[in-house]
């Protein structure tokens, strides 16, 4: 697959959601819980740092960043969502749409980042 076919996106989890990604043979981010009805990828490892080592370390004692790559003609139909400064930029996926998201990922989800 060529790069302009794909873009590679970011996702800060904690130690739960990183163990289940690891159960999905790194395939596949888990469900979302019944109070999560959005899942966010974000745009840029930056943020995805920022998210990582600011909430989730506090949160959970453990903060990785995830990187994965998905095809760009699944992901387009999905605005970017600024929620802050430029750097927050991220996509908002419906919980129930999350699956075909993961049958969109290109290759597995790699984890380039950890914080404790």
């Amino acid at each position: 697959m060529q790069a302009n076919e794909i873009i590679t996106l970011y996702r800060p989890v904690g130690p739960v959601e990183l163990e289940l990604i690891r159960l999905s043979g790194w395939k596949s981010f888990p469900p979302r819980l019944p109070d999560q009805p959005i899942f966010y990828p974000v745009m840029n490892e930056a943020y995805a740092v920022q998210i990582a080592r600011d909430w989730n370390v506090p949160a959970s004692g453990a903060g990785f960043v995830t990187r994965f790559v998905v095809r760009k003609d699944y992901i387009v139909k999905y605005q970017i969502q600024n929620v802050g400064a430029e750097l927050h930029d991220e996509l908002w996926i419906p919980a129930e749409e999350l699956e075909e998201l993961n049958n969109n990922i290109v290759g597995t989800i790699e984890v380039i980042r950890t914080f404790s």
